[in-house]
C-alpha cells in the first residue's frame, strides 16, 4: 500500500518504532549532514566480508560500540569516494563518510576513532577517522 507515509522500523538497530515518518525526519533536518574523512578497509571475502565491491554512495550500517558482542546502535551514513568505480574486498581507501545530523553521533567523531561497517549483523569493513 503506497500512502507516501512510512514509519521507520529497525528492530535490530533500535529495538523499537521511532514513530517518525521519513518526511518528518526530512522536515526536522533538511539535508544536513556531518562529513568526515576516514581510512576504510573492506574485509576480504575469505575473512567473512562481501563477495564483491561496492560503488560510491554505498549506505551500510555504522557501529561505534558493542556490549558483549551485541550491537548497541547503528548509524546511517553513506560512503563516498573518487578515483575508481568500486572498492573491492581486501582494499583500503581514503573516503568521505556522511552521517545524518539528527543522530546522536557527534560523541564518536574524534580523530583516530575506529568503527565497524555492517550489513545487518555481518561486519564487512572497518574505518578510522583521519
Amino acid at each position: 500500500m503506497d500512502t507516501e507515509q512510512s514509519k521507520v522500523f529497525d528492530i535490530m538497530a533500535y529495538d523499537k518504532y521511532t514513530l517518525a515518518s521519513i518526511r518528518d525526519l526530512e522536515y526536522e533536518n533538511p539535508g544536513e549532514l556531518i562529513s568526515i574523512k576516514a581510512k576504510l578497509t573492506v574485509k576480504k571475502t575469505e575473512d567473512g566480508g562481501r563477495q564483491n565491491g561496492f560503488v560510491s554512495g554505498y549506505r551500510p550500517n555504522h557501529v561505534f560500540e558493542y556490549n558483549k558482542d551485541q550491537l548497541l546502535q547503528t548509524y546511517i551514513g553513506d560512503i563516498i569516494f573518487e578515483g575508481q568505480s568500486t572498492i573491492e574486498p581486501g582494499e583500503t581507501k581514503d573516503v568521505t563518510v556522511r552521517f545524518l545530523v539528527n543522530q546522536p553521533i557527534e560523541k564518536y567523531l574524534d580523530k583516530g576513532r575506529t568503527w565497524w561497517i555492517h550489513e545487518g549483523e555481518r561486519i564487512v569493513g572497518e574505518a578510522v577517522i583521519i
